[in-house]
């Protein structure tokens, strides 16, 4: 690894116009976040001195989105090299390790950027470092020229290259690792006599060759060079980003019996023996503590579920839902913003919002708390050791006293002291024969329609 500073310019200018979006191509989410997030992140692991984002027309958001960092503006787009330009006051006077990463790259790893950074360097004292891969379908990549000894020869674009440069499959993925002491000097001598009228980044290592100056390449693995020009690019990125995530945490020691069909967040968190079903989405903000178990089809976001507890199959957990040790939260059952204690059990086909459920309670199938009265939101309280009835209302805000008991089918807008029974249920009435005599006067009634239609 090289001592010397680092600094990172990271493109993200482009107008993204394959996305078909209004919304930055950097910023579509990938796993839960910005799939430019995920690029910055693996910077973080370089702990760089500086880093600078290059931006075009969406300025807010972006640089909304990447802060602390600061961005520079490309307003106009003239390649590459220009927009790498763009970030030279940013890093006046540093002659330090320049990474130029693309924002729309976001799988790249970590080990690989550090690989170039030992190259960097290596005795040879190499001038740019480019990072390179085995493609599959070289296609329209640019092709990197060596020789016998791993010197970077030069990168030739694909249309300008010869039938047998077209037959070499190790690719430009556009990251380099440039000399902070060559960037400028290099950069101010690239033109743009293309047909595409623009400053092309790859050509200064033609320049550097000319000037008697190293060139090396490192190789990374084609699928972490993935860019992310369209929705089919960012489908396959999030496929792969996936495979990542339930990778990590099956090796954090979670089960998951069918991992394909399991979706995380970017920051999804599972404890060890924790046991995941099939086709459980985590979204952002999930914490699964050790032992606890997500049955299949379940949906938790912004959730934090303790030891040993239960959730699902069917079940959705949606923000602040916090569920004890040993809690149970069953098939169907809906938990917004509210604190169940260990050990209580919310078994069917419930909806729990905005409320409190003591240790040990048990909640019936069908109740809700009734939390919303159309202006503003109110708490439920259910005390210790509760158990509240099938097919309950409870009328927020309300208090279940612990121990106490709410009968089946009742609505309860008012508190219940401790140890109590409550229920709000009508008298019983039955009247006898009705049922038999409401019958047989409909049959008649539709024999007799039925005979008048044929007339």
């Amino acid at each position: 690894m090289s001592h010397r500073k680092i600094a990172v310019v990271i493109l993200a200018a482009g107008l993204g116009t394959r996305m078909k979006s209004t919304l930055p191509k950097v910023l579509h989410p990938l796993a839960g976040r910005p799939m430019i997030r995920h690029l910055l992140e693996t910077v973080d692991g370089l702990d760089p001195d500086q880093v600078v984002v290059v931006v075009g027309e969406a300025y807010g958001q972006l640089s909304e989105a990447v802060a602390p960092y600061p961005v520079v503006t490309q307003a106009e787009q003239r390649g590459t090299g220009h927009a790498v330009r763009m970030a030279r006051q940013q890093l006046s006077g540093f002659d330090g390790d320049v990474f130029v990463l693309f924002g729309g790259d976001p799988l790249i790893t970590l080990e690989t950027l550090e690989a170039m950074l030992h190259v960097r360097a290596s005795e040879d004292n190499p001038a740019v470092v480019v990072l390179g891969f085995q493609a599959a379908d070289p296609g329209a990549y640019g092709r990197l020229i060596t020789s016998e000894d791993g010197t970077l020869e030069a990168i030739v674009e694909a249309r300008d290259a010869s039938p047998e440069q077209l037959e070499i499959t190790l690719c430009n993925s556009g990251v380099m690792l440039i000399d902070g002491a060559h960037i400028w000097q290099l950069l101010d001598r690239v033109g743009c006599d293309n047909a595409k009228n623009e400053y092309y980044l790859t050509d200064i290592v033609g320049l550097a060759r000319d000037q008697g100056l190293d060139c090396r390449f490192v190789e990374g693995d084609e699928e972490e060079l993935l860019g992310v020009d369209n929705r089919v690019d960012l489908a396959l990125a999030e496929l792969i980003m996936q495979d990542r995530l339930r990778t990590r945490a099956m090796e954090n020691g979670a089960t998951l019996s069918d991992p394909g069909s399991v979706f995380f967040s970017f920051d999804t968190v599972l404890g060890e023996d924790v046991s995941v079903g099939p086709n459980v989405v985590f979204g952002p903000g999930v914490t699964v503590e050790d032992g606890a178990t997500i049955k299949a089809f379940s949906h938790l976001e912004g959730a934090h579920v303790a030891v040993g507890a239960t959730v699902g199959p069917y079940a959705r957990l949606r923000p602040g839902a916090q569920i004890g040790a040993g809690a149970k939260i069953g098939n169907f059952v809906e938990i917004k913003n509210t604190v169940v204690h260990p050990g209580a059990k919310i078994s069917h086909l419930s909806y729990i919002g905005d409320a409190e459920v003591g240790e040990d309670a048990n909640i019936g199938a069908g109740t809700i708390t009734c939390n919303y009265d159309g202006f503003f939101k109110s708490k439920t309280v259910i005390g210790k050791g509760a158990f509240i009835g099938s097919n309950t209302a409870l009328v927020a805000p309300v208090t279940i006293g612990e121990g106490a008991v709410i009968g089946a089918g009742s609505t309860i807008s008012r508190d219940v002291e401790a140890d109590s029974l409550a229920l709000t249920r009508a008298d019983h009435r039955a009247i006898v024969g009705w049922a038999k005599s409401n019958r047989d006067n409909k049959s008649a009634l539709k024999a007799k329609q039925g005979n008048n239609k044929k007339r």
